[in-house]
């Protein structure tokens, strides 16, 4: 007994760092979506916006869905149009546009046909023209809404992910909204992104 008693403060010790070790291995395999900002900030010199950036992260691909501030989009679109962006934001205050980002948590390039199973001229088209019918928008007034028209934002493999800008008409100003997402191009089934705040201008 005095054996184990004089042992105890090693063992103790040994068991503390073996401890450890495992916990780090564990937490290195483990994907992480910390470095997912939790708001994105839009600037222009008419103007800077912030919005709320929601994450989910299915099966090793974080996915990631912004609301674009109306007038930012606007404004950047229409760089001469400063005087008039209050009746431009009228004229389209029922728009919605969604940027939403899909990246690997290895930074691996996810139209290879190891994520899509499909060739990668496939893949780029898929997500450049067909991917607009997986999203829906549901609003606060419980209306659906499908979207109408996308915009893949070819980086040429510069940045580690792909990025889509989706377009919805006919909600209304004040209603917040829940993106509804069927991946049928990573085959991860359906996946939501509750909206309950709209931009914020600074």
């Amino acid at each position: 007994m005095r054996f184990f008693k004089k042992y105890i403060p090693i063992l103790s010790l040994v068991l503390f760092v073996v401890l450890g070790v495992f916990i780090l291995i564990k937490k290195s395999k483990t994907p992480s979506t910390h470095n997912i900002p939790e708001y994105k900030f839009f600037s222009l010199n008419q103007g800077n916006w912030k919005s709320k950036r929601i994450n989910q992260f299915v099966n090793d691909i974080n996915y990631t869905a912004t609301e674009v501030p109306i007038q930012y989009y606007l404004l950047k679109n229409n760089p001469d149009s400063y005087t008039k962006i209050d009746s431009l934001y009228q004229m389209n205050a029922k728009e919605r546009i969604i940027e939403v980002e899909f990246q690997h948590v290895k930074e691996a390039d996810l139209l290879l046909a190891d994520y899509t199973n499909k060739t990668y001229e496939d893949a780029v088209k898929y997500m450049a023209f067909t991917i607009e019918k997986d999203f829906t928008v549901v609003t606060s007034s419980n209306d659906t809404i499908p979207c109408s028209g996308v915009n893949f934002e070819r980086n040429f493999k510069i940045a580690p992910f792909k990025r889509v800008l989706l377009y919805f008409n006919n909600i209304k100003p004040n209603d917040t909204i829940k993106l509804i997402y069927r991946d049928y191009l990573f085959g991860n089934g359906i996946i939501k992104f509750g909206f309950n705040t709209t931009p914020l201008k600074l």
